[in-house]
């Protein structure tokens, strides 16, 4: 059985990923593995507490885990493994997908880092660490089948077969509209430019047999852009490919991420090239 991954401390936003990992597990018939990497709190180091103490600590965290896989099996009728880990969140997530070669993670997606780096601290390690899927959901965003996505790419640098067979699938699972994104070049000026045309053809080969389509907007930010694009579009997933060469540099610097923090409320999908 496919898994997925959803990451949780049991915050608000954790806990709202958590329920749209367990939507996208419903929907799919996928295993749902939960985890939570349990750290000492600093009250906790001041408190000097013994050995004895915080391993009873770490056992009370490993059954609250296991409560809520129990509680989401009932409520999504799925199968949820509880994997409560004492290690660097980073760490812990990296043993985690060796072990299971999961479809995606899901984690929660800080509105408040939004403003400085695109995604929450943590998330955007995930990203640059791991060749694995992540999507990261918003604050507040509930599960729903995407019935429109967005694909923003950098045809000038190439998008993989790998990436456009995991798009494909996304499309044929929910019968969702795909808007290919274009920002500044269309298809005709990048033709004109003399970008390789097996590129274009490429994309056209990978995404065949779902309704898809080409969109061109004119923008002095990428960020701006797609921000607008996905309200003008009615988006309701935005995929991303964060390394294709110095797109994704542009993603998250701070001046441009701060346009589009305010226009940033879907999920974003990042599939590593």
């Amino acid at each position: 059985m496919k898994t997925i991954i959803a990451a949780t401390n049991y915050t608000e936003l954790a806990e709202n990923a958590v329920n749209y990992a367990a939507g996208i597990a419903r929907q799919n018939n996928y295993k749902l593995i939960l985890l939570n990497d349990f750290t000492v709190s600093v009250h906790v180091e001041n408190a000097r507490l013994s050995a004895k103490q915080v391993e009873e600590l770490i056992d009370e965290n490993r059954i609250l885990l296991e409560s809520k896989a129990l509680i989401l099996t009932g409520e999504y009728g799925i199968e949820v493994l509880a994997r409560a880990t004492f290690s660097f969140i980073d760490n812990a997530i990296k043993e985690i997908v060796a072990e299971y070669q999961p479809e995606m993670i899901v984690m929660g997606m800080e509105e408040k880092s939004l403003e400085q780096e695109l995604l929450g601290n943590t998330t955007t390690s995930i990203i640059k660490k791991l060749r694995s899927p992540v999507l990261a959901v918003p604050a507040n965003v509930k599960f729903n089948i995407p019935k429109k996505v967005l694909f923003a790419c950098d045809v000038l640098n190439g998008v993989s077969e790998q990436i456009l067979a995991q798009i494909k699938t996304v499309a044929l699972t929910t019968q969702a509209e795909v808007e290919v994104l274009l920002i500044n070049e269309t298809v005709e000026e990048l033709k004109e430019m003399g970008v390789d045309t097996a590129a274009l053809n490429r994309i056209d080969d990978g995404l065949e047999g779902i309704d898809y389509y080409y969109k061109n907007i004119k923008s002095d930010s990428i960020i701006e852009g797609i921000a607008n694009e996905i309200k003008n579009a009615g988006a309701d997933l935005l995929i991303m490919a964060p390394e294709q060469h110095g797109f994704w540099g542009s993603m998250v610097h701070r001046s441009k991420t701060r346009i589009m923090a305010s226009g940033l409320n879907i999920p974003l999908f990042s599939i590593p090239a």
